[in-house]
């Protein structure tokens, strides 16, 4: 069970959890999980956590077929730039290891940008929290629990 699962189940908010094998030899999370759960990559998104350049941190949500575009990100969140968090500060950041990050339950409540094409999706996938676990739920329900935004962040 992960803060994730257990905010969800406490706001009792539809979801499945999905569990696959995780490989530790894998280079990219997203497309491991979407390619274990014979899901299409533009419905399985990656949760990066991101620095702008006033010293905020963001979340930015994308598929796992796309990259994110920091510009777009950092015009959304009215900064002047955008680059990836460091690496070391994501678990003291958002509880969770890198590769394992969900939108959810993080230690700190971050402004949060998910890409505009998870509007089209019935359900989209995110980690759950630990690596070979992703949850399903609707956009609607991600964005109401992160309070995001959606937005073209991707490219």
């Amino acid at each position: 069970m992960t803060p994730a699962i257990e905010l969800l189940q406490r706001k009792k908010i539809p979801f499945t959890v999905h569990e696959f094998g995780h490989d530790p030899s894998s280079s990219s999370y997203g497309e491991e999980a979407a390619s274990k759960l014979n899901v299409p990559p533009q419905q399985v998104f990656k949760t990066l956590l991101t620095r702008l350049s006033d010293d905020r941190l963001a979340v930015a949500l994308v598929p796992v077929s796309a990259m994110l575009d920091t510009k777009k990100l950092a015009s959304v969140c009215d900064a002047k730039k955008a680059a990836m968090a460091d690496r070391d500060a994501i678990s003291r950041l958002t509880g969770y290891l890198p590769g394992a990050v969900s939108p959810l339950a993080q230690r700190q409540r971050l402004f949060t940008v998910i890409d505009e094409q998870a509007e089209s999706l019935s359900a989209l996938y995110v980690s759950a929290g630990k690596r070979g676990v992703d949850i399903s739920l609707s956009p609607t329900d991600l964005l109401t629990l992160t309070n995001g935004v959606y937005a073209a962040i991707s490219k």
